[in-house]
């Protein structure tokens, strides 16, 4: 069970990491001094729950790495993350709409996973659900910003979701979950989460004044290791370091 177990915390720390990730490209470059600070303090708690399921996955693989190693040394094959959180961030329209698609499935997923019976995910659920609540909420406030503001915000947010749309389908995938971790109640089926994404999301973007995509879903294989172009340039920009000097310390 250990290796099923070590996959499935893998695929949820990997979201968290690399949307931080992408989130912390926008610091000095938000459209004012305050979203910089808010989208530094989102990017710091996906960063914060990517460390505490990261290091998990070390204690269950028993293999001698720990949260850095996982991070910083593992080949791109090897993550597990969906395509939506490796794409460019794109202008700000478009972190716009991945953050509400990314933050409503997250509440929903640590909503649930904090009934899960494997006690560490459980605990890290119950710490995460409160911080993508406010991610949610950060999200929802600038959509109904941009999609209802001016004629050219209208347009942007609408072209933004209609970009990150095709991601979507990928969140509620189940390929990467044994089913034995579902069966003993460790793991969550995405599936079971969309009901209540598509209410939630739906009901921002018509608020916003804007439409909901009519847009075919992307060939995704994140889950299995099969990345976009995008994410090979993404892993050698946060792992250069690391991998320049191995074992240093600061």
């Amino acid at each position: 069970m250990s290796q099923p177990l070590v996959r499935y915390v893998l695929s949820l720390a990997d979201d968290a990491l690399v949307a931080a990730q992408r989130m912390g490209a926008w610091i000095a470059g938000a459209p004012e001094l305050e979203e910089d600070v808010a989208l530094a303090n989102i990017g710091l708690d996906l960063l914060g729950q990517a460390r505490s399921l990261l290091t998990y996955a070390g204690a269950v693989e028993e293999a001698g790495r720990d949260e850095d190693a996982l991070a910083y040394f593992r080949d791109e094959r090897d993550f597990h993350n969906v395509h939506l959180v490796e794409r460019p961030h794109g202008d700000f329209a478009v972190t716009v709409a991945r953050l509400l698609i990314l933050a409503t499935y997250q509440h929903e997923l640590y909503s649930a996973l904090r009934g899960s019976t494997d006690p560490t995910l459980a605990a890290v659920a119950a710490k995460a659900v409160k911080e993508v609540d406010y991610h949610v909420d950060h999200a929802r406030m600038w959509v109904l910003r941009l999609g209802d503001g001016t004629a050219t915000s209208h347009v942007r947010m609408q072209d933004a979701l209609e970009a990150e749309w095709p991601y979507v389908d990928e969140l509620f995938g189940a390929e990467h979950i044994d089913p034995a971790l579902l069966d003993d109640g460790v793991a969550v089926d995405p599936a079971t989460l969309r009901e209540a994404w598509d209410r939630r999301v739906e009901a921002v973007v018509a608020q916003a004044t804007l439409g909901l995509p009519d847009v075919p879903p992307a060939v995704t294989g994140g889950r299995r290791g099969v990345h976009s172009e995008q994410m090979g340039y993404l892993l050698a920009e946060m792992q250069h370091l690391a991998r320049s000097h191995p074992g240093a310390s600061w």
